[in-house]
């Protein structure tokens, strides 16, 4: 007995710094968010937040702006389901083969994510300026100049723009979660199936698929709720703009709480895209929940 719990103190002492640093660095920030949700403060010290009850909540809920903030959320969303998923587990197949040249396949898949996101929206954003960028020049000069279009500055177009950027960049980061559960799919499992016959789309269907179910699971709830959360690429390609058209709800929190000095909304927000995040993950896991 004496000894369970020496080692129960033991193990207590061990987990306190990381204990310590979750709370101080995530409970505690949202703990607060919540509180000052309720609330009406500028963001400056000295003035003392004024309670408001739901009243920020209920600004949020009936403000135009957020929702199209969610929609646009929503198209980050089908962009990484419809698009995204199948690109990087086509560069896992392709990643995980046998064929000569594999490693420049793998440098070059994954070198996007190791830039900053902040210089590839810049850099993005100079390419698709409508007067003189990068890809309505090459439009123009291959005879395609009609197609020619202000790519972030036309409704709608400014989001799918981005979106498609935001796939290329990340592609190579959900590659790394497909190729794992590839490579974890024992090989004796594909040699039974050839020789019963079953060619290369029904060992697809019906052993690859359903044996990576776990990898689709993590991608899944990595998808979205980093479509929720998404801001950097927005703010650095869009800025929210022309008129809140590209407007996410991450980037409609940093105007409402720096633009606006109206913190207690900002905050309502943060709180709104948490639990969203949270209902969505948690519906997720028990959708795909697969038996041991």
């Amino acid at each position: 007995m004496i000894k369970k719990k020496k080692n129960l103190m033991w193990s207590i002492l061990f987990i306190m710094p990381a204990l310590s640093l979750l709370i101080m660095f995530l409970l505690y920030p949202v703990c607060q968010a919540i509180y000052l949700s309720f609330h009406k403060w500028t963001g400056i010290a000295s003035a003392a937040p004024v309670f408001v009850g739901l009243e920020n909540y209920v600004k949020v809920l009936k403000s135009p702006n957020f929702w199209l903030a969610m929609r646009n959320s929503f198209f980050f969303m089908i962009g990484g389901f419809v698009i995204l998923m199948p690109l990087a587990f086509l560069l896992a197949k392709i990643i995980t083969s046998k064929m000569r040249g594999v490693r420049f396949f793998k440098v070059s898949y994954y070198l996007p994510v190791m830039l900053p996101v902040a210089a590839v929206g810049l850099i993005w954003g100079y390419m698709l300026q409508p007067d003189w960028g990068l890809v309505n020049s090459l439009l123009e000069k291959i005879g395609l100049g009609s197609l020619a279009i202000n790519w972030l500055g036309e409704r709608t177009v400014n989001v799918i723009s981005v979106v498609l950027v935001n796939e290329w960049i990340y592609a190579g980061f959900n590659m790394l979660i497909f190729a794992a559960g590839l490579v974890s799919i024992p090989q004796d499992v594909y040699e039974s199936a050839k020789i019963d016959g079953a060619n290369k789309l029904k060992t697809l269907v019906y052993i690859t698929l359903p044996l990576m179910k776990e990898s689709f699971k993590v991608f899944s709830v990595l998808c979205i709720c980093g479509c929720l959360k998404t801001f950097d690429l927005i703010f650095t390609m869009t800025g929210g703009g022309p008129n809140h058209s590209s407007e996410v709800p991450a980037t409609l929190l940093y105007m409402e709480a720096f633009g606006s000095k109206n913190f207690g909304r900002g905050n309502a927000i943060g709180v709104i895209i948490l639990v969203l995040g949270l209902v969505l993950s948690l519906g997720l896991n028990k959708a795909m929940k697969s038996d041991d």
